[in-house]
């Protein structure tokens, strides 16, 4: 796909609302001692974008760019982890960084694992 205004608006949307959700959640959910928002966040659009694909494949390319690459590409925090990750490993907390390295991993492939067999309810 080229890029055009069009798209650009599609993602930027997109992004501004997955943003807002990826904000909300961090609002909502304590990770002053691990950082659960960005697991419920992963392990959610894990599941969400696993659903969305196998229970949708005849989304349109415009749809697509606006669902995933915008919304999704805003509200999962793989790069947020990552600094997370990164920032309890040079504090020391070696087994921390080692757990949160597990459920994300582990977890987000679980949801999407689940989002597949779950689209069989919109088939």
């Amino acid at each position: 796909m080229t890029i055009t205004p069009l798209s650009i608006a599609l993602v930027a949307l997109g992004g501004a609302i997955g943003a807002v959700l990826r904000f909300t959640v961090g609002q909502f959910v304590d990770s002053s001692q691990f950082p659960w928002a960005t697991f419920v966040v992963n392990v959610t659009g894990s599941f969400l974008l696993a659903l969305i694909t196998f229970s949708f494949t005849g989304l349109s390319a415009e749809t697509r760019l606006f669902l995933f690459t915008g919304l999704f590409g805003a509200f999962t925090t793989m790069s947020t982890f990552s600094l997370e990750t990164t920032q309890l490993l040079f504090d020391g907390k070696t087994l921390q960084a080692g757990i949160n390295i597990f459920l994300n991993a582990g977890l987000c492939v679980l949801g999407a694992i689940l989002g597949k067999y779950a689209s069989v309810l919109f088939a």
